[in-house]
């Protein structure tokens, strides 16, 4: 089955420009002032990166001048667990690779059979070395959409003196956000994942934060990140924050169609898996198994049906290898190999959900022929 125009559920690899965004950046694109300059064109430069930072900073309950704009949520990333001057860096095992190739001699942490980060392991771990150390957790995992225990990670760091950091990229706009709540000292954002544009992205300093600069030769956002701003994608991430979190509240009702597409699937494919199913997710993410029939494949016939999914990480130049996360989580290789990401967003209806399983029933049936 193949539907007449191409169905979007790639969400949690990149979100469509969300018309507020498109609209906030087309309005700066005749600004030519730069945001650094005294004179009228760079205050009016200013001015714009000032709004775009309030916006940013409400969507995660932080203080404007904690907002640090990058150039996406991989240099964030990078800034955080390496600027942040920490001898150890200790992070879960089902990171982002931004996270888990950020610096050399990382830690990781073991998870549960869920993707769960092991806060007994945790607590070992900080408790065999008392080296100034940076605890890194997700909050919600981008293949499984699972939800991690960030507070309490934070609260046993705390204890033994770690700074925590937390990439919340995949939750952001999708679930209500509370950095102070967290008990988080660093929280990375990216704008292209809740419908701003791609190439900026912000990392949240906590105010008892001393955090040495990955980009030197200039003294923008207050010495903490060189080079003129990017005004007009800023602008983009303002706007986007702006109406994610005005929206936020509609988002849970992605669930009701996340859970709809995988009840279709469960009941209309044997064999077939839901991973990280019965624990926390965020509304919009299933991860499914197919075993016996790679993700590469899986992937590309679907596209070929009129249906954009993805595999594993979206970051990795294209490449579709088995997952660690799911490896991570004791899965076999076989299992890993064999798992897709199906992520909702805006625009997705019912109507979507009931062709997706449709088209996934006749490949799965197709593909399991072909292998006999």
């Amino acid at each position: 089955m193949t539907v007449e125009s191409p169905c979007y559920l790639d969400h949690n690899a990149t979100a469509p420009l969300r018309p507020q965004a498109a609209q906030a950046m087309a309005s700066v694109f005749a600004q030519y002032g730069n945001p650094s300059s005294v004179h009228s064109f760079g205050r009016a430069a200013r001015r714009i990166v000032e709004d775009a930072r309030r916006h940013v900073a409400a969507l995660v309950s932080a203080r404007p001048e904690d907002v640090v704009f990058t150039s996406g949520g991989t240099e964030a990333n990078n800034l955080a667990l390496r600027g942040a001057g920490r001898a150890r860096i200790l992070v879960s095992a089902v990171e982002h690779p931004s996270v888990l190739e950020a610096a050399d001699g990382i830690e990781t942490i073991t998870v549960d059979k869920y993707g769960v980060v092991d806060l007994d392991a945790l607590t070992r771990m900080l408790a065999e070395d008392d080296a100034p150390a940076l605890v890194s957790v997700m909050l919600a995992n981008n293949e499984t959409g699972v939800i991690q225990p960030v507070a309490p990670a934070a609260a046993w760091a705390r204890e033994h003196g770690a700074l925590v950091h937390c990439d919340a990229v995949q939750a952001a706009g999708r679930i209500p956000l509370d950095m102070a709540g967290l008990g988080v000292d660093l929280l990375t954002l990216s704008a292209h994942k809740l419908g701003g544009p791609k190439g900026v992205g912000a990392l949240i300093v906590g105010d008892d934060v001393t955090l040495s600069p990955l980009l030197r030769g200039g003294g923008q956002e207050r010495g903490r990140r060189a080079g003129t701003e990017n005004v007009s994608g800023i602008a983009g991430f303002g706007a986007a924050a702006a109406a994610a979190l005005s929206e936020i509240e509609q988002a849970r009702d992605l669930a009701v169609l996340r859970d709809s597409l995988e009840e279709g699937l469960l009941r209309n494919i044997p064999g077939v898996r839901v991973v990280g199913a019965g624990i926390a997710r965020i509304p919009n993410t299933s991860c499914i198994a197919l075993p016996g029939v790679s993700a590469e494949t899986q992937v590309m016939a679907l596209d070929l049906a009129g249906f954009a999914v993805s595999a594993g990480s979206a970051c990795s130049s294209g490449k579709v290898k088995a997952s660690h996360v799911l490896q991570a989580m004791g899965l076999t290789e076989e299992i890993a190999g064999c798992a897709i990401r199906v992520s909702l967003g805006r625009g997705n209806i019912e109507a979507d959900i009931d062709a997706f399983v449709a088209a996934y029933r006749e490949f799965a049936s197709r593909a399991r022929t072909s292998a006999a």
